[in-house]
């Protein structure tokens, strides 16, 4: 969140565009064979491949008697793939000829890279498997509006997957019952002789079973677990299935509606929306973060809240008064937060000592405001990935492992009733879907909050990513989608609900519980770039908890009845201007189920 009318764009924004346009290089592949069919479409069909608009014409072509053309709509960018079985740990190369402006070569959930070319040109890159990976996919396809491309000779060279004789791979797992300790699986029969099935938690089995179910017991509460399965016999296994997640029972309520609406109160500072007390906060707003506590410096972990100065903000009330307005909100059931970072407070914990200050500071304006918990709006440059470090579930990066070790001890420290929130922008949670900073190949922040949020999914109250002041995104449907309509909120949020596999890095992001979901957005114009107006925003939510108003995009995590609410920046310019947003979207999240 910023102070000034209109955040900045231009780092993330140049970040992103270094990164799209990225070609990620890696070691010759072992054993190189072009595993793709049909790779110069001489079939005379497209067959092997899935394209939304592509036929094969016989001119131009580069080589053979058939080429692939495919149209750019103003609806589609005319995205053709092929998905191919592969080797863990072991580096394939991509090639294609292409001819279009633009046209894009890539691997889904990897590099990418793209030319403009007006006669075929060669694009190449390469990509490493993650140690589970078993399967790649590889597209091409245009940009919006742009026109016909035409695509030839395509080659994705290395060792193909499988073994011979093993079963083929299980349905895709389902979640079943559960409890507050076990969570009930069951999949698809596999083709082919089958001895039995193994269920696996990323790499651990945690059951081996001959049938097509099984029930996971010894969990813990209110804990989220992601499973695969694999079919295996006498010659081999089979690849894994895509993840599914659940959660057990158990989880504590700690008195929030079941769809709630968050907001920021400009409570250190002024940026011409006008100050507002505390007491004067409508009773609509269930959290209220308290922006901001910032540190004395970047590295210090020593984290200050301030009132606004009466010469900043005319009005301000005494601290006394201040105190006794957010005992009145939360004697109404409404959680008041501290909201740590912001635009302006970089918080780089690079240091055992400055993890244990945070701990220290952050506790005693908690403790001197009487606050019920934290909110997290870590931006900038506080949050990156050192070279490498590539595991979200087990990270390594200083700023990442001690901001995580401080948030379980706050955790600890006060209990079940704590009210933990996030802010990140889309840069470093979504974007980590193509980039992953620890990875290499672009801007090592890119996904940056995924191993924090991972680490305390279990103690996590709402997540709700910022979705504005953001550039293009691509979804869990390989498409790049933009902030100000419905379908932005719409692709961003399911991939929190889905959960989705983490760039190059051969590991997947489970989805989070839809009761700790929810997406934020201006108050108005001034408050930010990405501003949706009233109609838009409530058809996301419809399509996100009812299924409903999708415009055609396909939810890959399913509905979320449970969805928790929005967020906003901020309930100073939603008072600005005349609470549209209170006044539109209260009313509306009550009449939800």
């Amino acid at each position: 969140m910023s102070r000034s009318t209109v955040r900045r764009l231009s780092a993330l924004f140049t970040a992103f565009a270094l990164i799209v346009s990225a070609m990620v290089a890696g070691a010759a592949p072992a054993g190189a064979a072009n595993l793709l069919s049909n790779p110069g479409f001489e079939a005379g069909s497209t067959s092997g491949w899935t394209c939304q608009s592509g036929t094969v014409v016989s001119s131009p072509v580069r080589t053979g008697s058939h080429a692939l053309a495919s149209t750019a709509t103003g609806q589609d960018i005319g995205k053709c793939s092929q998905t191919v079985s592969v080797v863990p740990n072991t580096t394939y190369a991509v090639s294609a000829w292409v001819r279009g402006n633009p046209v894009y070569l890539g691997i889904t959930g990897g590099p990418s890279t793209w030319t403009a070319a007006t006669n075929y040109a060669e694009l190449k890159l390469s990509f490493t498997t993650g140690a589970n990976q078993t399967s790649a996919e590889l597209y091409l396809h245009g940009w919006y509006g742009a026109g016909t491309y035409n695509a030839d000779d395509i080659s994705l060279d290395g060792p193909g997957g499988g073994n011979p004789g093993a079963p083929g791979t299980p349905g895709n797992p389902t979640v079943g019952s559960v409890t507050n300790s076990s969570i009930a699986l069951s999949w698809g029969a596999a083709a082919g002789t089958v001895t039995g099935y193994r269920v696996y938690e990323g790499t651990t089995v945690r059951a081996t079973v001959t049938g097509t179910s099984t029930t996971i017991t010894g969990l813990a509460a209110c804990s989220t677990h992601s499973y695969s399965v694999a079919a295996y016999n006498t010659a081999g296994e089979s690849a894994k299935t895509t993840q599914v997640s659940g959660t057990t029972t158990g989880c504590t309520n700690v008195g929030l509606p079941k769809h709630a609406l968050i907001g920021y109160l400009h409570a250190s500072f002024a940026n011409g929306s006008g100050y507002l007390r505390m007491a004067d906060v409508p009773d609509t707003w269930d959290i209220i973060n308290l922006a901001f506590g910032e540190p004395t410096s970047v590295t210090s972990g020593d984290i200050r809240f301030r009132q606004c100065p009466a010469a900043e903000c005319g009005g301000v009330e005494s601290e006394a008064d201040f105190i006794a307005g957010i005992r009145a909100k939360q004697a109404k059931g409404k959680k008041v937060l501290i909201s740590i970072g912001g635009q302006n407070g970089q918080v780089q914990l690079t240091s055992t000592g400055a993890r244990d200050a945070f701990v220290n500071s952050v506790s005693a304006i908690i403790d001197k405001y009487g606050l019920d918990g934290l909110d997290i709006d870590f931006e900038g440059h506080s949050l990156y990935l050192n070279a490498g470090d590539t595991d979200f579930r087990n990270p390594t990066t200083p700023v990442i492992v001690n901001l995580i070790s401080a948030l379980r001890t706050l955790k600890n420290k006060y209990g079940s009733r704590f009210v933990l929130t996030m802010a990140p922008e889309t840069f470093f949670v979504q974007v980590g879907y193509q980039f992953y900073g620890g990875a290499g190949g672009g801007d090592n922040r890119t996904g940056s909050y995924l191993p924090v949020i991972h680490a305390m999914r279990d103690a996590l109250t709402v997540l709700h990513v910022q979705d504005y002041n953001s550039g293009p995104v691509m979804g869990l449907d390989n498409q790049y989608h933009n902030m100000g309509g419905a379908d932005f909120h719409i692709a961003m949020t399911d991939m929190i609900k889905a959960g989705f596999p983490v760039a190059r890095t051969g590991h997947t992001f489970p989805g989070l519980r839809e009761d700790q979901i929810a997406f934020g957005l201006p108050a108005a114009v001034s408050a930010g770039n990405g501003y949706t107006a009233p109609a838009q925003v409530q058809a996301a939510v419809n399509c996100l908890a009812r299924n409903q108003s999708c415009g055609g995009y396909t939810l890959r995590g399913g509905a979320s009845p449970a969805f928790r609410g929005l967020m906003t920046w901020s309930i100073n310019w939603d008072r600005y201007y005349n609470w549209e947003f209170q006044n539109n979207h209260e009313p509306f999240l009550n009449a939800l189920p």
